[in-house]
């Protein structure tokens, strides 16, 4: 997730300090024994009213006031919070701001809490979901909801070029775009290869190998396995296997037939199916194709504790609940957002084969480096990836660049 404006904690913090002390939060705690606990939530409200209102009924004498915050706004927001260290006791974020927020120590460490309470346990979540939660030697969050990408194919177009399920391999991958174009004509694709997504290109570094950056925040931008994946899906450019413009309506080129495959997240059924009725029952989703491994990109939202709540123990309480079956089931009704904890993937209302292929996706999954430089690197990283796809320049001799530049931003050098 992007920043709005050019505002940074630093800066905020700076600006704070010229204000009298004392300004942290107000006292939640409403008269006699009951308690306010504030939580912050993206979106709308709707989604969360029913669970606050489940749990209020199992914690008498706690109220659970949801403040609703646009995505588009909440990045701000959150960041005035934390240089007037006024905010709400319970705060969600978005996976990508973790480290951002936890290095400014905006997010209190939640080890003893997860101690205390079984639902927070790390095995009860995807692999990838946990990550998120890390920043340094710190757990800052609970892993809520998540999203992740997979592959959108129509079935009866690979069928008729030997891959009824989807290719299961790069090999496969590349096999099957080349008989799909040879087959369809001009004018005909076989996927997007999405170099203005960030997390596109991890993606398949991942899946051959590279880390990106590694646990020593060392970048492997120019080492063989990033260097590989980014001529494998340059060779889709060269060969006509993707478009290599922007303006390509994804959607209705799947519907036409002249485009059979897409990578994207759990969003894009819904949206299939309400604009191209006409090919229902002829596509479906799968895993990802693998190299070394099939692994995807994990996103979606974190709870965490804002590190100047005045009700810490109750903030915890509260995430512990929303970390059970019945709240994470609960808000993927209202919301249609993936629980994050594993159990809740065997219940019925998971059970449809295009959702569950997004489940099975998860097992395999991973959020994007967990360091606070890495916005910047994403940026740098998308430019050098149009120089060598578009621009025509030397793979390895911009990827060396885009190394020295990461290493700068990483304060390597």
């Amino acid at each position: 997730m992007k920043k709005k404006t050019g505002f940074t904690i630093a800066s905020l913090l700076l600006c704070f300090s010229l204000v009298a002390a004392g300004c942290g939060n107000s006292d939640n705690s409403a008269s006699g024994d009951s308690k306010t606990l504030k939580v912050w939530f993206m979106g709308t409200s709707d989604t969360v009213k029913s669970i606050a209102e489940m749990y209020e009924a199992k914690n008498p004498g706690i109220k659970v006031d949801v403040q609703a915050i646009p995505w588009d706004t909440a990045h701000d927001k959150l960041l005035t919070a934390v240089a007037s260290k006024n905010g709400p006791d319970v705060v969600q974020m978005g996976t990508t701001w973790v480290p951002e927020f936890a290095a400014a120590g905006a997010l209190k460490d939640m080890t003893p809490y997860i101690e205390q309470y079984p639902s927070m346990k790390a095995e009860n979540f995807f692999d990838g979901a946990v990550e998120t939660t890390k920043y340094e030697d710190q757990t800052v969050g609970i892993p809520f909801y998540v999203e992740t990408r997979a592959m959108f194919y129509r079935k009866d177009l690979l069928s008729e070029v030997g891959y009824p399920e989807g290719p299961k391999t790069w090999d496969e991958l590349k096999d099957a775009s080349k008989k799909l174009v040879e087959k369809g004509g001009a004018g005909h694709y076989a996927l997007p290869i999405e170099g203005k997504d960030s997390i596109f290109p991890v993606i398949f570094a991942w899946q051959n190998g590279s880390d990106i950056i590694d646990k020593n925040r060392q970048p492997q931008f120019n080492q063989p396995a990033y260097v590989e994946t980014v001529n494998f899906l340059k060779s889709f450019y060269d060969e006509g296997l993707s478009p290599k413009g922007t303006d390509l309506d994804t959607v209705a080129a799947f519907k036409d037939g002249t485009m059979a495959m897409f990578i994207s997240g759990p969003w894009m059924i819904q949206t299939v199916k309400e604009k191209a009725p006409e090919i229902d029952g002829k596509w479906a989703v799968t895993t990802l194709p693998a190299k070394v491994t099939n692994t995807s990109s994990i996103g979606g939202a974190d709870l965490s504790i804002f590190n100047y709540s005045k009700n810490p123990d109750e903030a915890a309480k509260f995430i512990a609940f929303m970390a059970e079956q019945e709240a994470q089931l609960k808000y993927y009704e209202t919301s249609n957002s993936m629980p994050a904890l594993k159990a809740a993937w065997t219940n019925e209302a998971l059970s449809d084969p295009m959702i569950a292929a997004f489940g099975k996706q998860l097992e395999n999954s991973r959020p994007a480096p967990t360091v606070k430089e890495y916005e910047e690197i994403a940026q740098a990283a998308m430019a050098a990836f149009e120089q060598i796809t578009i621009g025509g320049a030397d793979t390895q001799t911009e990827l060396d660049k885009l190394n020295d530049k990461a290493n700068e931003l990483l304060g390597n050098k």
